[in-house]
């Protein structure tokens, strides 16, 4: 940590550039401990790591749940100079009584009182949300950036993410979905938008990358960025990991399988309006082509030219099968807010856009165009690049 308590009850923060000499006068004349716990702590002064204080060995202070890393301490450290560098009010390693919680930065920006949680290592859901809650309910806005070695492109916009790096997604003002990172090796931030996720760990999305001396805090807050995902990509990586899971399928997508082949369909020859990306695809955690084959078994297969679908039937069978295991909901601390069948919502505003069906209310939809199922490869491949073709403006803004 980079705080502690002097003997008179003095903060004495290492966010302030002390010179070693001094803190070398100061560690032989001065006592500190944790403004936390109050056990005693020990200034260390090594020449090769960040001067830091530490618990000495036996004791456990309440507000560490994980061990302090350097690359943590050299984060927080950077992002408390960062915001200073902006004549922003900061305090670093802030312990706020009332709630028990020591955010690693806290910050005031634009009239709203912020806490800066840097995390390098997983904590479980519980904790992250019982943080988040705490801060939410004493009028902190909580951000949470996660350390950019846990960030890892596997190609070009295609990132691999567990379920607690998902849990840094944040929506912002305007509305976007980014999940924020910051490397102090690097001295970058690194900022995922258009998370369109194809598997469970696996997803499209744009990736923004700039040195932390160029960055203004606004533009982690509410980042200026609007870029579309490839269509055509997202639909090769789908059909490659497809295909990869289609071969060894898990149980629960083998109970998916044997439902399509009572229904004689063929995972192969689904056709390209079954499986399309969404904004808020990443709110459900089954991969698209199957939840929204289930919308299509459930909610479209036995309806004709000028038949209705009402929405709420079909959030009645969306959640009929989640109740039953066949759709997971991703675990999203931060999007309290949002309701999964948004992204159910939005899949029947494409449809809408590639003239398959008609809003007439709120929540009433009416069918002009049955979905045509492919009955071999080479009709599907016919279908695909029409499909590309005919709809590549309307793809384009997905």
């Amino acid at each position: 940590m980079l705080t502690a308590k002097t003997r008179l009850g003095k903060i004495i923060s290492l966010g302030n550039n002390y010179k070693k000499e001094n803190l070398l006068v100061l560690r032989d004349t001065e006592k500190f401990s944790c403004p936390v716990c109050g056990e005693a702590v020990s200034l260390k002064l090594g020449n090769q790591r960040i001067y830091h204080f530490a618990h000495r060995s036996g004791t456990i202070c309440k507000d560490f749940y994980e061990s302090e890393t350097i690359y943590h301490m050299e984060g927080k450290l950077q992002l408390f100079h960062w915001l200073k560098r902006q004549q922003i009010q900061a305090e670093l390693e802030y312990y706020d009584p009332i709630i028990g919680q020591r955010p690693d930065v806290m910050f005031y920006y634009e009239g709203n009182k912020y806490a800066l949680e840097y995390q390098c290592s997983p904590i479980t859901e519980e904790i992250f949300i019982k943080r988040t809650n705490a801060y939410c309910q004493h009028n902190y806005i909580p951000l949470w950036i996660i350390g950019g070695k846990h960030i890892k492109a596997k190609r070009s916009n295609i990132f691999s993410l567990s379920n607690f790096q998902y849990f840094f997604i944040r929506e912002t003002k305007d509305r976007q979905l980014i999940l924020p990172s910051y490397c102090p090796e690097e001295k970058q931030f690194h900022i995922l938008s258009s998370i369109i996720p194809y598997s469970v760990k696996n997803t499209l999305a744009n990736h923004f990358q700039s040195f932390i001396q160029d960055t203004r805090v606004d533009e982690v807050l509410t980042p200026n960025w609007k870029v579309h995902s490839n269509f055509s990509k997202w639909t090769n990586e789908n059909e490659r990991n497809t295909m990869n899971w289609s071969l060894h399928p898990t149980t629960d997508q083998s109970r998916f399988l044997r439902e399509i082949y009572q229904h004689n369909l063929n995972l192969y020859l689904l056709p390209p309006e079954i499986g399309l990306p969404v904004y808020h695809s990443l709110l459900i955690q089954t991969p698209g082509i199957i939840w929204q084959t289930y919308l299509y078994l459930d909610s479209l297969e036995d309806k004709w030219p000028n038949d209705f679908i009402d929405l709420k039937d079909v959030e009645r069978n969306f959640n009929y099968r989640i109740k039953t295991n066949e759709i997971t909901i991703r675990a999203l601390p931060q999007l309290t807010g949002v309701s999964s069948f948004f992204a159910v919502k939005e899949y029947f505003l494409e449809l809408e856009k590639l003239g398959l069906v008609t809003k007439r209310s709120e929540t009433m939809y009416q069918l002009q165009n049955r979905i045509y199922i492919p009955k071999s490869n080479r009709e599907k491949e016919e279908r695909r690049k029409e499909f590309l073709q005919k709809y590549k403006s309307i793809l384009a803004k997905i």
